[in-house]
């Protein structure tokens, strides 16, 4: 029973090790002066500091829903995928059903415009 949650672990660890490392590599290897063009908002359109009041563009997170709508799919792979053999021809077309559901979804967001930035 152990033996099949070895990759899973094998995943996670290799994840950690190079995340671990890049993370120490930056902090090794960055220079520690920041400059205006730093200090700058990053991808939020407005400054954080202002008013909480203040209007903003809502495709922001519109993007970030669909983002996350799509990341979800790639998480319903990997266990499928490790259970294939075991699931046959019934599991396999039930995700290529689930995969074109999501797939029409992205036709139908891209049809309306909604990954477009104005």
């Amino acid at each position: 029973m152990q033996g099949i949650y070895f990759p899973i672990l094998l995943i996670t660890l290799t994840g950690l090790i190079i995340g671990l490392s890049m993370l120490a590599l930056s902090w090794l290897f960055s220079p520690l002066r920041p400059n205006p063009e730093k200090q700058l908002p990053y991808e939020c359109g407005f400054d954080a500091l202002e008013d909480a009041r203040s209007p903003f563009n809502i495709r922001y997170y519109l993007v970030a829903i669909l983002f996350i709508l799509f990341d979800i799919e790639l998480i319903f792979l990997l266990p499928w995928a490790v259970a294939l053999p075991e699931i046959g021809n019934t599991g396999f077309f039930a995700m290529l059903v689930f995969l074109g559901l999501l797939g029409l979804g992205l036709v139908y967001e891209w049809r309306r415009k909604a990954l477009e930035w104005d």
